[in-house]
């Protein structure tokens, strides 16, 4: 399996205005992601609400990216749960589905100590699928510390990391304790603001959200981060900081459906308990996405 490395688009799921998964506008993001160059696409993500889908339609949804995609990137589907039954369940879909990859986040709520969290990715382990670790404490409740990830790491088929402990010291460990000695264990940014430092550090790329938005953009400036060009990559990164820091002023996917619709993207309604962004932070998303040359 080659080593996942660029960017890799945590693709929103857009809605209609009844709520329901507006398919169509699915298939034409899926198109302009393609089409602007991006390195792979990650469906049923955080960024996808994926925990307000029912099972047909995360099927839907696969199904139009893979056949959009036809094999030309990597295509990491969504496969993660709190019980570990339906993690190997969705890992076992996204295989039988033609994935390339499983996203495989941290077992949430439940709070399992380092051996469940073990072997929660060991079952994933032994669908056979190649596995993306997913690591997001503020998510979770619970971080993976480097000494339980270098452990998951010896596992078959644990293929990399994304990294969104927001801990740049802790990444830092990752690549110097596991990625070092394991040439082909990716190490990828959860967090768009922090590509190109994981860059400078050995790190192999992003799964982003504002490339939803900017997909070319996004590859641009990682694709300069991980060829060593850091001029470029350092000022496509301070041209793109408000962005992403207005990304984040509400919850993910909130700012970003938003700032979509601003530019005319497919992106709709949001589920409950998610809501629309709220009308004092509108404006402080529009101008920073615009200061960042996206509107």
């Amino acid at each position: 399996m080659k080593k996942l490395r660029g960017a890799f688009t945590a693709l929103i799921t857009p809605m209609n205005e009844d709520g329901s998964v507006d398919y169509e506008g699915f298939r034409t993001l899926v198109r302009y992601q393609l089409e602007s160059g991006i390195s792979g696409l990650v469906p049923l993500g955080t960024t996808g609400e994926t925990p307000t889908l029912d099972e047909s339609e995360e099927d839907v949804l696969i199904d139009i990216t893979m056949e959009e995609a036809k094999g030309k990137v990597p295509i990491i589907v969504g496969a993660g749960s709190n019980n570990t039954r339906d993690a190997v369940k969705y890992v076992k879909r996204a295989k039988q589905k033609g994935a390339d990859y499983a996203l495989v986040v941290t077992p949430y709520y439940n709070k399992p100590n380092d051996e469940g969290i073990y072997r929660h990715f060991a079952a994933c382990a032994e669908v056979g699928l190649p596995i993306i670790v997913y690591n997001i404490a503020g998510r979770t409740g619970k971080n993976i510390s480097t000494a339980l990830l270098a452990r998951i790491a010896e596992l078959p088929n644990i293929a990399g990391v994304k990294e969104a402990s927001g801990d740049l010291s802790q990444m830092m460990d990752v690549i110097g304790l596991i990625a070092s000695k394991k040439p082909d264990f990716t190490v990828l940014s959860g967090d768009d603001a922090f590509t190109v430092p994981l860059a400078s550090l050995g790190g192999d790329g992003v799964i982003s959200v504002l490339s939803n938005i900017d997909p070319a953009g996004i590859t641009k400036m990682t694709l300069a981060a991980l060829e060593g060009d850091f001029p470029t990559a350092r000022q496509m990164h301070y041209k793109f900081l408000p962005a992403f820091k207005a990304a984040f002023v509400e919850t993910n996917p909130v700012p970003i459906k938003a700032a979509m619709a601003m530019k005319g993207l497919p992106s709709g309604t949001l589920r409950l308990p998610l809501c629309g962004l709220s009308k004092e932070n509108e404006p402080i998303v529009r101008e920073a996405f615009a200061k960042a040359g996206i509107l």
